[in-house]
């Protein structure tokens, strides 16, 4: 899924390339992604709407719009953004969209096109999302950023200050694990960035978030900030589905410490790396350095 370093790269890139362009139309042949009214009316309301921001909440993208408006998308597990253009097609009878460019566009991983919208200058931007599971809410701002995921997400992880993230980890009975991925109090942060996080600050996933000593919590707090800090420099990560706007992969991945290098030795002491089962999720550690 998608997490905050893949999500902020995707929001300033809308924001330089998009912000400004009037939406003259929407195709969509998935119009169950809309969460809330239906694709008609929501058709109906963005026509003509001109794109006067974008921006980030938790992992979620709120395109403002003229007159109070606003779309909000959450990209879920396998959505990105691209821009481009797409031919409309027939296949066994239903509407099929086919990239019109070379290159990266029109590559499988880009290939699942299920929104587009067409802007005043020819350009298209068009939601890819393999297992259609993103979320695209149209309505007022306001409306819009009373929404489950925006009204109640916390702090966001790379503005909370260190007294916010002390007060967050000590009275948590939660491992630190789940209380890293938990948007209500930190947002931004999932199952990639956590692993490394904790990895840095050679913290063990099933730690209980109370029992880490002053000291632990502000290294932790630090391996937060610089691994997300480098992860949106370096474009977010692609060793699933996620892309840039343009098509291309980010490369967090290619770095990256922990996450999905199960059996793999650990960067550090080459001891193999852990894969453990927690609420649903996997955690990878180092059972060497994360004692």
């Amino acid at each position: 899924m998608p997490e905050l370093p893949e999500v902020e790269n995707t929001v300033q890139s809308l924001n330089k390339l998009v912000s400004g362009s009037v939406i003259k139309d929407v195709w969509t042949d998935a119009p169950k992604l809309v969460r809330k009214g239906s694709f008609e009316a929501l058709k109906k309301g963005i026509k003509n709407r001109k794109i006067t921001g974008v921006e980030r909440r938790a992992k979620n993208i709120i395109i403002l719009l003229n007159g109070g408006y606003a779309l909000l998308t959450h990209l879920k597990m396998t959505g990105h953004f691209l821009i481009g253009k797409w031919n409309i097609k027939k296949d066994k009878g239903k509407e099929i969209a086919v990239s019109a460019n070379n290159g990266v566009l029109g590559e499988k991983v880009n290939g699942y096109i299920h929104f587009i919208f067409y802007l005043d200058d020819g350009r298209e931007l068009a939601l890819s999302d393999l297992r259609k599971f993103a979320k695209v809410i149209f309505g007022k701002e306001e409306d819009i950023r009373k929404e489950e995921g925006i009204r109640d997400a916390g702090p966001e992880a790379l503005q909370i200050t260190l007294d916010e993230f002390r007060g967050a980890v000590s009275k948590s009975s939660k491992n630190i694990k789940m209380l890293l991925m938990d948007q209500a109090k930190i947002a931004g942060i999932g199952n990639i960035y956590s692993d490394d996080i904790l990895f840095k600050a050679k913290i063990h996933p099933l730690r209980t978030a109370s029992s880490l000593s002053e000291k632990e919590v502000k290294i932790l707090y630090e391996a937060m900030k610089e691994i997300l800090t480098l992860a949106v420099k370096l474009g977010g990560t692609s060793i699933s589905d996620y892309r840039n706007t343009k098509g291309e992969k980010g490369g967090y991945g290619d770095i990256r410490l922990v996450y999905r290098k199960d059996g793999k030795p650990c960067p550090v002491c080459g001891t193999p790396i852990k894969r453990i089962k927690l609420g649903g999720r996997s955690a990878r550690f180092c059972p060497n350095c994360q004692k």
